[in-house]
Formats: C-alpha cells, sequence, structure tokens
C-alpha cells in the first residue's frame, strides 16, 4: 500500500484549526483508489486521523476496514469517487463502495445481522456561529405498539410470536407515534421514517427505505400518513410495500434543517421484523381462504405421516415457528447462505436457499443427514420431537446438528417457511421412487431363479419420502402455474451445483410440463415412475417380465385442515391411472425431456393363468409372526410352481441392509383351484438386525415350471412398536404449574442401554430430555416435569423415546390450556 502524497504531507495539509480546509488526497491501495475529499478537521480529529493511517503503515492489509470503520458524515468524504470526478455530496442513500479493475462494485450485501449505523448528523456546510441544531425539531421517543395485545402485533397476526420487538407483514399498515421537542408544524417541519438493513444500505436495492410522509396512502407503495398531530406527538399509519425484502430493520427518524439533517441514534428498541404476508393481495404470497391461513402458517403443531402405505403411521411434530429465538435463527439461515438481501423479498429465492441450507451436504446447513443407522456424536433422527431444538442450537453453534432424515429436514423446514410468512406444509408420498437419471423406470432385475440380483438392481423405491410444499404465485411461468411448489430440502440429487429441490410447480408436475424450473422432472419421476421386472439371462439378454405403473406414487398425503386426520392429494400430482389426461402428462414429459430406458409398451407377457398374492400376518416387535402366500390357477391346466420368499431389514429409503429369511418351496396347482402356503417369521431371525424404523421387505417370486412365466410380488410391513405414555395433573391453564409424567415400559427380552426420552410442547413447555442407563426387560421407567403453560387454546404434549436397539418410539397427548381468569 502507498498513499500519495506521503503521510506527513498528508497531514500537514489538513492544517492546524478548525475550519482550515485541506486539499483532495488520494489513497491507493493495490487497485482500489480511495478519494479523501475537502472536509474540516479539529485537533482531535487529526490526532485520530494520524493513529489510524499510523495503524494502516503497520497493517496495509486493513487499511480500508480501518477507514470505513469511522462514520462518512466524521470525515466528510465519499468513499468509492474516481479521482478524476468531481466531489459529490453524500446522499443518505448512497453507500460505500469500491473499484476493481476500472469497474465500480458495492460490497456484497448479503448479512442482516452485520449493520453500519447510519450519522446522526449530515450538514451541508459550516454551522454559522451561534446557531444551536438542538433549537430545531428534534425526536426525544418512538413508540411502536409493540406489545402482544397492541392493534400492531393482532392486525398482522404476529401476536403469537415469543419477540419483544415489533413484528409486522408487509403490504399492511400498521402504526408508530413519534414524540418531539415541541408541537409539531407541517408548513415548516419535515422529518421522514427510514428503515434500513444490511450493513451497505441502497434505495435501488430495497435495503435503504426512505419513507416519505403522505397525505394518502398509494396502495403497492411505501408511505407515512399522520393520522394525529396532537401536543408533542405525532402518531404515523405506515404502509410498507408488499414486495419488501423479509427480515429485521433498523429504524430512524430524519429531520431537515436549514443545515442539513439530523438523525435520531441508533435504537434496538425499534428494530422492526418484516415478513410475508398471506393476508395481502398484493403479496405474492397471497392465499385467500382463512381456514387455510390459520392452518398453513400460524399452525406451530403438525402432524407427519410415514410407515407403509398398507400400514400408514403418523407423530406429531412441533414446529415451533414462534418460539423465542426462532426468527432470529431462520434470518440466521439465510445469512449462513450468503443470501443477497435484495432477493429476499422473493418466495422463489427465499425457498429455493432454504431447500439448500436445511441440509448441510455442500454448505454447512442446518442437519447432517444420516441413513447407515450409525449416530455417533449425534441425536438419531427419530428422537427429535420438533424443529425449536433442531434450529437454535445451529445458530448457537453455527455448525450442523447431527442428524436428519426426509421428515425432519421437512419438519424443520416448514418451520423456516412458516416462521417466515410462506404458507407451508409437510406431504408425504407412499412408494417415492427415487429415480437417478430421471428416466421414469424402477428397473428390479431378477435372476433366472426368480431371485432379485441384487448386483443389477440400481433404483431403489422409498416406503415413503416427505417433503414441503410451499404457497406462492410464479411470475416466471406462464399463467395457470402458481400455487402450490414442491421444495425439498432432504440432499438426493445435485441441482445447479447444490443439493436442493424446487420449488417446482405442482400443476406443472401433474400435467407433465417438466421443463419449467425448478427440478420438475426430478419430482414428476418420483410420483410417476414404473416399476419393471426384468430377467437377466445368462447369456446376457434383458426380458422384460412385468411393468406395475401402479405402484410408484401409490399414495400422497398431508395433515388436514383443523385436524389431525389425513388428507389425500394424490390426484394434485397425477391423474388416475388409465385416464386419457394421465397419458398426455406422460407424452407431454416425454416431449419436454425426460426419457425412459427401455420402451416397455407391448413389451409385457400375456397375462398369466397363475394369479399370486401374499400377506403380511399381525407384526408385533419381539413376536413371531406369518406371511401367508396364496396362488389362484384360473385355467384347466395343472401347473407346479417353484417359488422364493426373501426376508429383508431394509431401511425406509428401499435399501437393504441385510436378508434375514430366504425360503423356497414347490407348490403344484390343481386346474381351477387355490391353494396357501404359510412361512413363519421368527422374531429370533429379525431382531438382531433390526433398523430404528423396524421396517421389514418381503419380496415374493414364483416361476410356473409349464409355461416358463415369472410372478413378482413385494410388499413392506412396520413392525408395531410399544409407545410412550404422558400423563399430566393439577390446574391445566395458563401461568399454573402442572406435572407432567412421561412413562415407557420395555417389552422386549433384553435390556435398553443409553436409553434418551424427549418431550416437547410449544406453549407449554421447552424441549427437554432425560436420560436412562438402562431399562430391564419388562420393566417401566417414569419421569416427571412442572410445566407452566404460556399460550391457551388446544396444546400438545409430544414424547420420543430411543436407545441402542429401539428406536421410533412415540407418544402424545392433547391438552386444552384454559385462561386465566381475570381478577
Amino acid at each position: 500500500m502507498r498513499l500519495l502524497p506521503p503521510l506527513y504531507w498528508l497531514l500537514s495539509g489538513f492544517g492546524s484549526g478548525v475550519g482550515v480546509r485541506s486539499q483532495q488526497y488520494i489513497v491507493q491501495q493495490e487497485n482500489r483508489t480511495l478519494l479523501l475529499e475537502p472536509c474540516r478537521m479539529s485537533l482531535s480529529m487529526l490526532a485520530l486521523c494520524a493513529d489510524v493511517c499510523a495503524r494502516t503503515w503497520r497493517s496495509a492489509d486493513n487499511f480500508w476496514d480501518s477507514i470505513l470503520s469511522f462514520p462518512c458524515s466524521f470525515w466528510g468524504w465519499n468513499p468509492g469517487h474516481q479521482a478524476d470526478e468531481d466531489p459529490v455530496k453524500r446522499r443518505m442513500s448512497d453507500t460505500p463502495t469500491t473499484t476493481f479493475g476500472g469497474r465500480r462494485a458495492v460490497p456484497p450485501n448479503n448479512s442482516n445481522a452485520v449493520e453500519v449505523d447510519l450519522p446522526t448528523e449530515e450538514l451541508q456546510g459550516v454551522v454559522p456561529r451561534g446557531v444551536n441544531l438542538q433549537d430545531y425539531l428534534a425526536v426525544t421517543a418512538v413508540h411502536l405498539f409493540k406489545e402482544r395485545w397492541d392493534s400492531n402485533k393482532i392486525d398482522h397476526h404476529t401476536d403469537k410470536y415469543d419477540n419483544d420487538k415489533l413484528i409486522v407483514r408487509r403490504g399492511q399498515t400498521f402504526y408508530i407515534q413519534i414524540d418531539f421537542n415541541r408541537p409539531y408544524v407541517p408548513r415548516q417541519d419535515h422529518f421522514r421514517v427510514e428503515y434500513v438493513i444490511g450493513r451497505y444500505p441502497q434505495e435501488n436495492k430495497g435495503t435503504y427505505i426512505p419513507v416519505p410522509v403522505v397525505s394518502e396512502l398509494q396502495s403497492g407503495k411505501w408511505g407515512a400518513k399522520i393520522i394525529m398531530n396532537e401536543d408533542r406527538s405525532v402518531r404515523l399509519s405506515i404502509q410498507s410495500s408488499p414486495e419488501c425484502i423479509v427480515g429485521k430493520f433498523r429504524m430512524y427518524v430524519a429531520v431537515w434543517t436549514p443545515y442539513g439533517i439530523l438523525r435520531t441514534r441508533r435504537n434496538p428498541e425499534t428494530d422492526t421484523y418484516i415478513l410475508f404476508n398471506p393476508w395481502c393481495e398484493e403479496d405474492a404470497v397471497y392465499l385467500d381462504d382463512e381456514k387455510e391461513r390459520e392452518e398453513y402458517v400460524l399452525n406451530d403443531i403438525g402432524v407427519i405421516f410415514y410407515g407403509d402405505f398398507n400400514d400408514i403411521k403418523s407423530r406429531s411434530w412441533s414446529y415451533g415457528q414462534f418460539e423465542d429465538g426462532i426468527l432470529d435463527a431462520c434470518l440466521y439461515v439465510m445469512d449462513k447462505a450468503q443470501m443477497d438481501l435484495s432477493g429476499r423479498g422473493n418466495p422463489i429465492k427465499v425457498s429455493r436457499v432454504g431447500s439448500a441450507m436445511v441440509n448441510a451436504k455442500d454448505d454447512e446447513g442446518v442437519l447432517v443427514g444420516s441413513w447407515d443407522n450409525v449416530y455417533a456424536y449425534g441425536i438419531p433422527p427419530s428422537a427429535w420431537t420438533g424443529s425449536v431444538d433442531i434450529l437454535l442450537e445451529y445458530k448457537s453453534s453455527e455448525t450442523p446438528v447431527r442428524y436428519g432424515q426426509c421428515w425432519v429436514f421437512a419438519g424443520v423446514f416448514n418451520t423456516f417457511l412458516r416462521c417466515l410468512g410462506i404458507p407451508a406444509r409437510v406431504v408425504t408420498n407412499y412408494f417415492s421412487a427415487h429415480d437417478n437419471d430421471a428416466n421414469l423406470q424402477m428397473d428390479v432385475f431378477l435372476e433366472e431363479d426368480g431371485n432379485v440380483s441384487s448386483k443389477l438392481t440400481k433404483d431403489s423405491v422409498w416406503n415413503y419420502h416427505c417433503w414441503n410444499e410451499a404457497w406462492m404465485t410464479r411470475p416466471d411461468l406462464p399463467v395457470g402455474f402458481g400455487g402450490w411448489q414442491a421444495v425439498d430440502s432432504t440432499p438426493q440429487e445435485n441441482s445447479d451445483g447444490m443439493y436442493r429441490c424446487g420449488p417446482a410447480s405442482v400443476q406443472a408436475v401433474k400435467h407433465g410440463h417438466v421443463c419449467f424450473q425448478f427440478d420438475a422432472p426430478f419430482v414428476f419421476a418420483e410420483v410417476n415412475s414404473d416399476l419393471v421386472y426384468i430377467t437377466a439371462k445368462k447369456d446376457g439378454t434383458h426380458v422384460v417380465e412385468g411393468v406395475d405403473t401402479t405402484h410408484i406414487g401409490k399414495l400422497i398425503v398431508t395433515k388436514q385442515i383443523g385436524g389431525d386426520g389425513m388428507q389425500d392429494i394424490t390426484d394434485t400430482y397425477k391423474f388416475q391411472e388409465g385416464q386419457e389426461e394421465e397419458r398426455l402428462a406422460l407424452e407431454t414429459a416425454l416431449m419436454y425431456g425426460a426419457k425412459k430406458a427401455l420402451n416397455t409398451e407391448g413389451v409385457v407377457k400375456s397375462r398369466s393363468d397363475v394369479d399370486m398374492d401374499f400377506e403380511v400376518g399381525n407384526a408385533v416387535l419381539g413376536k413371531d409372526f406369518k406371511v401367508t402366500i396364496t396362488f389362484q390357477n384360473n385355467s384347466s391346466s395343472l401347473y407346479t410352481i417353484l417359488a422364493y420368499l426373501s426376508g429383508n431389514i431394509t431401511f425406509y429409503t428401499g435399501v437393504s441392509k441385510k436378508e434375514f429369511k430366504n425360503e423356497a418351496f414347490e407348490m403344484t396347482l390343481e386346474p381351477l383351484s387355490f391353494k396357501k402356503k404359510e412361512v413363519l417369521i421368527r422374531a429370533s431371525e429379525y431382531m438382531s438386525h433390526l433398523l430404528e424404523q423396524g421396517l421389514l421387505h418381503f419380496f415374493v417370486t414364483a416361476r410356473i415350471n409349464e409355461t416358463g412365466n415369472v410372478l413378482a410380488k413385494q410388499k413392506s410391513t412396520v413392525l408395531t412398536i410399544p409407545k410412550v405414555i404422558i400423563k399430566v395433573r393439577g390446574a391445566v391453564m395458563v401461568g399454573s404449574d402442572m406435572v407432567v409424567t412421561v412413562e415407557f415400559t420395555n417389552p422386549l427380552k433384553e435390556t435398553l442401554q443409553n436409553v434418551w426420552i424427549h418431550l416437547d410442547g410449544p406453549g407449554v413447555t421447552l424441549p427437554k430430555r432425560k436420560m436412562f442407563r438402562e431399562i430391564r426387560p419388562n420393566t417401566t421407567v417414569q419421569w416427571e416435569e412442572v410445566c407452566r403453560p404460556w399460550v391457551s387454546g388446544p396444546r400438545k404434549l409430544i414424547a420420543s423415546m430411543t436407545s441402542d436397539s429401539l428406536r421410533h418410539v412415540y407418544g402424545e397427548l392433547d391438552l386444552q390450556i384454559q385462561r386465566r381468569p381475570a381478577v
């Protein structure tokens, strides 16, 4: 770094007394140019300048940061001007800039947390002697009406947030009151409110917002209307833009004087959060149904469906979007992604960044995914009861939290979206295809004896997969493709260089318009792929034995509005199989680039004379059960059959861990006869290999010797697992203590080691957990906690139990919290 002219010239040029003007000097560092414009400096200023320059000589690399650490009004300079430019007076909306290689560039403004104070004085010249700026209109106090019972929070549906700052939704009016040192006279006094976000505010980027005082508010524009002017106080109705950046803004009040601008000092108490507004028709996330807004924005407890299509299970999840610290944690997620502040008013960009950041695959996001049943140095996915602990730990530690799987990613992502004001819901797709190349085909390869070839079978069918839907308009797509958008934060496939998915228009997926961004081909394949059984011959040829067009995307569900039941939304993603519209949607997807590896049309062999099916009996953890296989001969011919049953411990993603059962048997079918075969599954065969979800997968193949036809069927079952029991005693009332008892009985013949019980309940208790070293067989443990609810109405207590050998154990209790009676 070098100073032109030398340091002592620079200092001597400033003079030695008050009111002495300097000439212009240029500070150059590598390819950056800084112009020091004329200013007036006192001796104290000179001393401070010398100190800065001296420190700069010792550490040239931090010169720029040293200079920027002083308010612009102190120096009287405007950084970023070229050396040959005339000095220009600095405006409030100007931003410090640097020059790189001849191009002017503003440093990235990608953090809500990092800030710089605006100057309290911006004088345009010398203040004459005898003039006291304090004699002009000055702000003495600002009132934001930010208590939970104030109209600002009630009208904006933000009264549930456990946050003492003002929280409003964009595009809607709110009220503030400004107290002055004397009565406000409109003809002679001029002021305005300013909102600033980030370190480098710019008006054209929406990060510096000067709010003009107007006679009438205009729809869609920022404005402040005086609705009361009494004594020394002025009350304003402020309307924000429905396209405003979402985040935490700093607020100032600027007053004009003949000599420049006087501004209030930085006051954290006036910080204002601005969120998306589903109640505003001009907002991109507007939702016109009040019940849907109550469910998809304001409900902080949800239900996530899992299990198997034939044995659907559900568990409650605490979204906790209103809990203390969660709003700041969600803003931190965007900061961590280094998302430019100017893009944070666009729900398309926010949801896409969120889908990448909720997983930690490539960007140090919120959650580390793990599907290998090993959870060292972390918490098993099944132990989480909600999003609050995860998001708060991520913000406090600034490192990814361990561990998550699809329903955990979806639960946390739902909290993120709802907290910011985007309507969102968790969706579960049963028999979800993980199609690596989006070829709409899941290939199951069989050996010639009917056994599944694990070597050739690479595609996997998840028993279920959870993702999210977010509600928004899509101005980047043709008309008609707004509404619900599929967004998935589970790290499955790379999208534009990062592990993320969506937002993909659900309407576009249904009609096969996979050309529309983002990631529509992948979502289309998840719900529309064909399951193809292929025999791999020893001579290297492949023969298509059968095609199941209905297995994938069998059922797509979400929580019903206003209840804990299940709502079938399959028809929002796909037409019914066999309809003309379904065929047209597939042809459209193929036209737009989706591909099929094999042409299965007309290849499938004719229907067999023999039908095969099987049923899995009531499978209880630690107990024996039976699998019953049935054969129906519909012809007048006699057939002999060689059948094979394979039982596997599988991850819910469809990936096999261990084959615990294999049994071959032969049967003779008389003409027009029916036969069944029962296979006993012993607990000792599966218990030692069990994974956390207790998921068993059975595959049955049968070859008809006389015709060579191969029959194949596969089914999964989820073992019935004991529950955690929750009880309460005492007054179930806001502000009153009640005792919560959590108990669990070990039903197994083995001792459970390292047992953790988690308890959660939004508005009732903060997340808690307790460890038990062991629980012996048929032994019951109890845990009592005293809770004091702070939210009235319907609430839930949610508990989970996890141990070294038994997981996915849940329990919940519905509560009706009474209001505290008025005294």
